[in-house]
């Protein structure tokens, strides 16, 4: 793989250093402050921070917004951007602006259907699926071209991501094969409790070139009991969690959280012996201290400085 973006993710990944990213959630609020408050609370922890796109189908603060507020905060935004809200016009706008105010790094999704979030009567637009999207951006920053063929002036070089479930029952590889094709560099897997699965995963997409072919960085999050941990379980597309798992959240009593930072600091360490994983993206749920804690107790932190 060679540098192609003005990412500073991009170039800590060929540099072989193991990468953190993790989330920040715009709120249901025009306010700046919880951008920027969970913004400054990642700083020296994660390599960059993705900015989620009305997740669940729910309305937030916009991308654009956020990734102006994590860029001055001192991260690197990774910019989420869902097929489901906008046309083409729409995302070329979002995808421009989100450069200017310092998004080097995009990741580029399907979106949750309109009818699981808070306006179910929302008409999904769908006007790109999401490897014509990858499409846009690769000829943006290729070409400097738009879908139309029109040239444009100063144009985007970003870092493209997607998002892969590897460990989903009916998985093929052959989707994540065509964002590949498409133009995408890194991907950020569903959350892994499983890792003997995800090896075993990982080992197959070795066999197909893939990990010579994109960065993968790997789902990780913190149980804080067994509730949650079965609610994953249950509602979380190719989530696998073993009963170990459970029972040790059930047998920690009051101090589950705690042990589900231990178990998820287990899962890191074992994530990192597996050849060709790039590094993780650490998902908070809701929670930021247990993140920090997690990335701590892994002894990922301090994160490394590359020009």
């Amino acid at each position: 793989m060679t540098v192609r973006a003005e990412s500073r993710l991009e170039r800590l990944l060929h540099h072989g250093v193991f990468c953190v990213t993790a989330e920040v959630v715009p709120p249901r609020s025009a306010s700046p402050e919880g951008v920027t408050a969970q913004a400054r609370g990642l700083v020296g922890y994660a390599d960059a921070v993705n900015l989620t796109d009305n997740p669940t189908a729910s309305a937030h603060m916009s991308v654009v917004a956020g990734a102006g507020l994590v860029a001055a905060a001192g991260l690197e935004p990774v910019a989420q951007v869902t097929c489901r809200d906008r046309n083409r016009l729409g995302l070329t706008s979002d995808l421009l602006g989100a450069w200017a105010l310092g998004a080097r790094n995009v990741l580029c999704l399907t979106g949750d259907p309109p009818i699981v979030g808070d306006h179910p009567e929302a008409k999904g637009v769908y006007d790109l699926e999401v490897t014509e999207l990858i499409g846009l951006v690769h000829s943006l920053r290729a070409d400097g071209r738009l879908l139309s063929g029109a040239q444009i002036e100063s144009p985007p070089r970003f870092f493209i991501g997607v998002a892969d479930v590897p460990l989903a029952p009916d998985y093929r590889f052959d989707r994540l094969e065509r964002k590949a094709d498409a133009g995408a560099d890194f991907v950020q897997t569903q959350i892994v409790f499983d890792v003997g699965a995800f090896e075993a995963w990982a080992d197959a997409a070795r066999a197909r070139g893939i990990l010579e072919r994109m960065f993968v960085l790997a789902g990780v999050a913190v149980p804080r009991g067994p509730k949650s941990a079965r609610y994953m379980r249950r509602h979380l597309p190719g989530v696998l969690v073993p009963d170990r798992v459970v029972s040790l959240l059930e047998e920690a009593g009051a101090d589950a959280e705690v042990e589900g930072v231990r178990l998820a600091v287990e899962v890191v360490a074992k994530l990192k012996t597996i050849p060709g994983i790039a590094g993780i993206h650490v998902m908070g749920l809701g929670q930021m201290g247990p993140v920090r804690r997690v990335i701590d107790a892994a002894g990922l932190v301090p994160r490394p400085a590359v020009a």
